[in-house]
C-alpha cells in the first residue's frame, strides 16, 4: 500500500457523471491518438486506470491495454464496461505492482502521479514504469504545472473552477509540496464537500526522477494536440524513453 488515498465506492459510482467533459470525443480523440502513436504495434500499460476513461478508448483503437488500479471500487465500474479478457486490470499500487510481459508504452493521465504523496514513491513509480518497458519504450505523464504564480504573499488558496454547479480551489503547503483540492458540488438543494491530497512536482523534478529510473526526456508539449510547451502552459504531456 502506498500513500495514495483510496477512492470509495460512492466516489467511484459518481465519477463518470462528474467527469462528463473528459469523456467527450473532443478530449479522448487527441489523447488516444497521441498514445496510440507511441504504442505502435505493442502493448500499453495504464497506471491508475480508474474507471477506464482512457484505457477503454485506447483499446477501441486497437491497442492492447492492461491496467493497474489501487481502488477496487473504481475497477468494478470499469469491469461493467469491458471484459477482463479484453482489458485486464491488476489491483495494486502504481509504484510497486508488477504485471507480466513487456510494454511499448506505460502512461499516467490526468495528474494521477500526484496521488503518490512522497517524492520517494513518485521515484518508485518511474522505476516501475521503466521495469515494464521494452527497450525503446515510452513513459508518458499528463500533469498540471503547479499554479504558484497565482499566489500573492500570504495567500494559500487558488480557485480552479467557479460555476453554478461546482466550486473548486486548491490550498498549498509550500514546504511539503502538498496541495489539497477542495470541491463543493451542488447536489439538489445542497452542496457536497470533498477533498483530496496531492504531491505536486515541477517538470524538472520529474525529469530527474526519470534519469534515476534510466529514462531520458524525449518530448514535452502543452496538450495532447502537441502545442509547444512554454512558461505560460498550465499543464504538460511529457514523454520519456527507455534506451534501446
Amino acid at each position: 500500500m502506498t500513500s495514495s488515498e483510496l477512492w470509495t465506492q460512492a466516489t467511484a459510482e459518481r465519477y463518470d457523471a462528474e467527469e462528463t467533459e473528459n469523456f467527450s470525443a473532443a478530449v479522448l480523440e487527441p489523447t488516444t491518438a497521441f498514445l496510440a502513436g507511441l504504442a505502435g504495434d505493442g502493448r500499453a500499460l495504464e497506471f491508475a486506470i480508474g474507471t477506464g476513461r482512457v484505457g477503454i478508448a485506447l483499446r477501441e483503437r486497437g491497442v492492447p491495454v492492461t491496467g493497474i488500479e489501487l481502488s477496487e471500487h473504481m475497477a468494478a465500474v470499469l469491469r461493467r464496461k469491458i471484459d477482463e479478457d479484453a482489458l485486464p486490470v491488476v489491483i495494486g499500487d502504481m509504484a510497486t505492482t508488477v504485471v507480466p510481459g513487456e510494454f511499448t508504452l506505460v502512461y499516467l493521465v490526468y495528474n494521477t502521479i500526484t496521488n503518490l504523496l512522497t517524492q520517494d514513491e513518485q521515484v518508485e513509480c518511474f522505476r516501475n514504469a521503466a521495469r515494464h518497458l521494452a527497450p525503446g519504450g515510452r513513459f508518458v505523464i499528463e500533469l498540471g504545472v503547479p499554479p504558484l504564480r497565482f499566489l500573492p504573499p500570504g495567500q494559500v488558496a487558488v480557485p480552479f473552477d467557479v460555476s453554478a454547479h461546482h466550486l473548486g480551489f486548491d490550498t498549498f503547503d509550500l514546504v511539503e509540496q502538498i496541495l489539497v483540492s477542495h470541491h463543493f458540488t451542488r447536489d439538489g438543494d445542497h452542496y457536497r464537500r470533498a477533498g483530496s491530497r496531492h504531491r505536486y512536482a515541477w517538470p524538472a523534478e520529474l525529469d530527474l526522477m526519470a534519469r534515476i529510473a534510466g529514462l531520458a526526456l524525449e518530448r514535452r508539449v502543452a496538450d495532447w494536440h502537441g502545442t509547444p510547451f512554454t512558461q505560460d502552459s498550465t499543464k504538460h504531456i511529457s514523454v520519456w524513453r527507455k534506451p534501446v
